[in-house]
Formats: structure tokens, C-alpha cells, sequence
């Protein structure tokens, strides 16, 4: 098991707070009310997610490059890595 991973994650910015999804990790979700916050309930989600993974014996998918992530005009592609 890697020590570290880095995912690509999409924050959406919506008046109610920040959406945080992972275009290589389907399932995997969370949200935040601010940057500050939605980057440490995304990085506990990803942390999940991918402990589930590996206790499943699923296959960890390679990330894709976060500048080769699409967004909307209310989202900003930000790389969120596990401690």
C-alpha cells in the first residue's frame, strides 16, 4: 500500500456551500462551507474511500492529471492528497 495518494477533486461552489466530488472515484463525496473546510472533509473522504477500496481488494485507479480536469464556471479542479 502507498503511503500517499493525490486525487483530483472538484470543488462546485454554490450559495448553500462547497460540493466536493471525485471524477476518478465514483461514490466518493463530501462538502465543506468554505476552502478551508472542504479541503479536510475531502481529504477524510478520500482516505475512506480508498480504505474501503484496499480492505475490498478493489483496484486503486490511477489519478488523472488535475489540469486535464474539466469544470463549469462555478467549479475549480483542486488536488486533495491523503496524509
Amino acid at each position: 500500500m502507498k503511503e500517499r495518494y493525490a486525487y483530483p477533486t472538484i470543488f462546485n461552489y454554490a450559495d448553500d456551500g462547497i460540493s466536493v466530488s471525485f471524477p476518478d472515484l465514483p461514490g466518493c463525496f463530501s462538502c465543506g462551507q468554505n476552502d478551508e473546510d472542504a479541503r479536510r472533509m475531502a481529504r477524510d473522504a478520500l482516505s475512506g474511500h480508498l480504505l474501503c477500496m484496499l480492505k475490498d481488494g478493489d483496484m486503486i485507479p490511477e489519478p488523472t492529471p488535475v489540469d486535464r480536469v474539466v469544470v463549469r464556471a462555478n467549479e475549480r479542479a483542486v488536488l486533495i492528497e491523503t496524509l
